[in-house]
């Protein structure tokens, strides 16, 4: 009977030692199939890119970004976030802020914001005293009229030669204008003062590569507003002016406004009115609302939140080429969050998931440049306002700027709406570069490129090449072209934290080093039959060389 019950015992233990040995092997085969990181599943997806044709076409120097005019005692919600970083008291002088410039070679740079139209220019000693902004609720906007002295455009010019930058001027729309009691600026625009800037800058030899005028002035306005049609006079106005100016000039400055925010009726209006003074539309972008949101990472990482901005772009971009002007369409003004951003989110890891789609999606609809506000300043400069140190949209914009060329190609990912994709012909190099973004934080995917129309760098016969098809990037290991590699830029949050104003690049912490350098920007290097990873919560730029349009040659 002994025997019997151990021998039973015996069974019941090979039996359990079976089914946990069992159920193990399922959960590994399970993790196997889900799971690469551990932080959750992980998706397949294909991207299809159309070479066909170019879909749209940006600037060499597509990314801007803009210094404002803000004093030290601008505030928004009981937080003063702007420091000493307006253009009237930025210290020029800071290694960091002149390598984080000269490392774009070039940034373009807009010089204006909500005060441009409360400046005047102290040009032959006129006004008297030149007087700095001082805080003043009663007055429009909230400050009184402040100055620019020439030493400091002296400074500022000859700090921009030495960075390389490519700088466009906001001038003031609302000299000689009054605000009647409906909110709205009535009245010609005085064009004296913007003149004497204007010859002072020639004289100088100073190079501008735009002049805008006004700012937010469009539509409803900020403060007040200005109705189309006597916007569009001041327009043919400054026109007029720098053709004159600059006369004799092989290169003139562009013409650039209203730089406000979109609204269909008026910027209609407004484009008709100017068919040949106006060669940039530029436009103001604050889609994810009030910076003391306490939601706003949620609406960075919603795909349909990121979608309703593309009505504003495609918009536009119908009302331009219907229109018959040769004018082009900037965003010449962008922090996502208004009333300087906010802590934490526009200044952190978690922001380039919105300013990267942003640029992807305004590229795509024909936006020739985007400038983000701001370069340094409130919460939402690329540059930390106190220390001058990069953010990590800094390094976002970089690697846009070096990697991103200028034909735009329709692309399309499938498997996922947490990813977003977008890609370009390489600058600079051979092949496409593609930009995914992963807005899900508990899923890897596995992304394989689809082609069409595309010559893959192989060995095949020239029968194939010659034959458009769709294909996949991927391919078996065994093939003959499978030595042949591309470079992968993966950015994440240190320590995954989105609140991070800390970002890796390929797992390595990105910092300037004691001298203020810019780090370099190194990519790994992934074989073209591996499937592009992109992690949870994370962006991937991939350089891929073998894949070939004509669009891009």
């Amino acid at each position: 009977m002994q025997k019997i019950l151990s021998y039973g015992m015996c069974s019941l233990y090979l039996l359990f030692c079976t089914c946990f040995w069992l159920y193990w092997l399922i959960q590994i085969f399970s993790a196997a199939s889900h799971s690469t990181t551990g932080l959750g599943n992980t998706i397949e997806g294909v991207v299809l890119i159309n070479g066909t044709t170019c879909m749209a076409r940006i600037d060499d120097d597509f990314v801007c970004a803009t210094l404002d005019w803000w004093p030290p005692e601008k505030c928004d919600y009981g937080t003063c976030s702007w420091g000493r970083t307006s253009l009237l008291n930025l210290d020029l002088n800071n290694v960091i802020l002149m390598n984080a410039i000269r490392a774009f070679s070039p940034l373009k740079i807009r010089l204006g914001g909500t005060l441009q139209d409360k400046v005047i220019y102290d040009t032959e000693g006129n006004p008297p005293q030149c007087s700095s902004f001082v805080k003043n609720n009663s007055e429009l906007l909230g400050f009184s009229q402040g100055c620019l002295p020439m030493s400091r455009w002296d400074e500022l010019n000859i700090f921009f030669k030495k960075a390389g930058a490519v700088v466009v001027f906001g001038l003031n729309e609302l000299s000689g204008k009054t605000v009647d009691s409906q909110g709205s600026a009535i009245g010609a625009w005085n064009s004296s003062d913007a003149e004497s800037l204007i010859r002072y800058t020639v004289n100088k030899g100073y190079t501008i590569h735009g002049w805008e005028l006004g700012n937010e002035l469009s539509g409803n306005g900020v403060g007040t507003r200005v109705p189309s049609h006597q916007y569009a006079s001041d327009i043919n106005s400054l026109q007029n002016m720098v053709q004159n100016i600059y006369a004799g000039f092989e290169v003139k400055p562009l013409v650039i406004a209203p730089g406000g925010f979109f609204d269909a009726n008026w910027f209609t209006e407004f484009i008709k009115e100017t068919p040949e003074s106006l060669q940039v539309v530029s436009h103001h972008i604050y889609s994810l609302g009030p910076g003391v949101d306490d939601h706003l990472i949620d609406r960075i990482l919603d795909p349909s939140n990121l979608d309703s901005v593309s009505q504003t772009f495609s918009s536009l971009r119908s009302i331009l080429k219907s229109s018959g002007t040769r004018a082009v369409a900037w965003v010449g003004e962008a922090g996502g969050a208004y009333n300087s951003g906010h802590h934490l989110v526009t200044d952190a890891f978690v922001f380039s998931f919105w300013y990267l789609d942003q640029l992807g999606m305004a590229s795509s609809f024909d936006t020739k440049t985007y400038c983000r506000q701001s370069l340094v300043g409130g919460n939402y400069g690329l540059l930390d306002a106190s220390t001058l140190v990069p953010n990590p949209d800094y390094y976002s914009a970089l690697l846009w700027h070096r990697l991103m060329g200028r034909n735009v190609l329709s692309t399309n990912f499938s498997g996922t709406n947490k990813i977003r994709a977008y890609a370009h012909c390489s600058k600079k190099k051979q092949g496409i570069t593609l930009l995914l973004i992963n807005l899900d934080g508990n899923a890897t995917v596995q992304v394989h490129v689809s082609t069409e129309n595309a010559t893959s760098l192989s060995t095949s016969t020239s029968q194939e090449n010659q034959t458009p098809r769709t294909r996949f990037a991927t391919m078996s290991r065994g093939s003959k072209i499978s030595n042949i590699t591309r470079e992968e830029y993966h950015l994440t949050a240190k320590d995954g934290d989105l609140h991070s104003q800390t970002m890796l690049l390929n797992g390595k912490i990105l910092a300037i080093n004691s001298l203020g350098d810019i780090p370099f920007l190194e990519p790994i290097t992934v074989n073209q039959s591996d499937p592009i990873t992109v992690a949870p919560f994370s962006i991937v730029f991939a350089q891929i060389p073998y894949i070939i349009f004509s669009v891009c040659n």
